[in-house]
């Protein structure tokens, strides 16, 4: 995923076009978006435009790319911060999964753009293989801090961090609300939490 955002951010053109791209997929969504709306909005030639992408979907999936990969990169900057475990793994969860999706859910068009993710599904998956191992990382590390042995318990860092991400997958589906999610996400976390203390 990196490989995409580091040739976002040092080509100008690129990163024109993702942004352009990016408004115009909110404001028509994907389907009446044409190629022409996105030259216009990257202020330049459909010919230009077909040089560095090929379609919309090319387009869509490079947007998709850079967005998962800088979630991912939020959240191992804020589960590396300073704080207790429950507030940095909220800031992780936010910055990464529930303020991520803000734009896209506020925009008309919304509903169709998350309809998509089923075509994004080798991203998303990289995405959350990235998020997972950041957040098992972080999990094993409080474990060590208190002095809790997870596997005696028949428990491991990666399975409670697979726990959390599934459990915050089904939330998503049923609680559309930010506030909502961040109150679910915060509950998911104290459960992770109350298993990481010694007994």
């Amino acid at each position: 995923m990196n490989q995409i955002e580091d040739i976002a951010a040092t080509d100008p053109k690129r990163v024109r076009i993702l942004d352009g791209a990016m408004k115009v997929f909110l404001a028509y969504g994907f389907t009446r978006t044409t190629m022409d709306d996105i030259a216009r909005a990257a202020d330049m030639s459909r010919p230009a435009l077909y040089l560095l992408f090929k379609n919309k979907t090319d387009i869509f999936r490079a947007i998709a790319m850079m967005i998962l990969s800088r979630s991912v990169e939020a959240a191992k900057i804020a589960l590396s911060g300073d704080g207790p475990f429950t507030e940095r793994m909220m800031r992780a969860i936010d910055e990464a999964f529930i303020s991520m999706m803000g734009a896209v859910v506020a925009s008309p068009h919304g509903a169709e753009l998350l309809d998509m993710k089923s075509s994004l599904g080798d991203l998303v998956g990289c995405w959350r293989g990235g998020l997972g191992q950041h957040i098992g990382a972080a999990i094993e590390g409080e474990a060590a801090r208190n002095g809790v042995d997870l596997a005696a318990r028949g428990l491991s860092a990666q399975l409670l961090a697979d726990m959390l991400l599934d459990g915050l997958e089904g939330m998503k589906a049923r609680i559309r609300d930010p506030e909502g999610q961040r109150q679910a996400a915060a509950a998911l976390i104290r459960v992770i939490d109350l298993t990481l203390k010694a007994r």
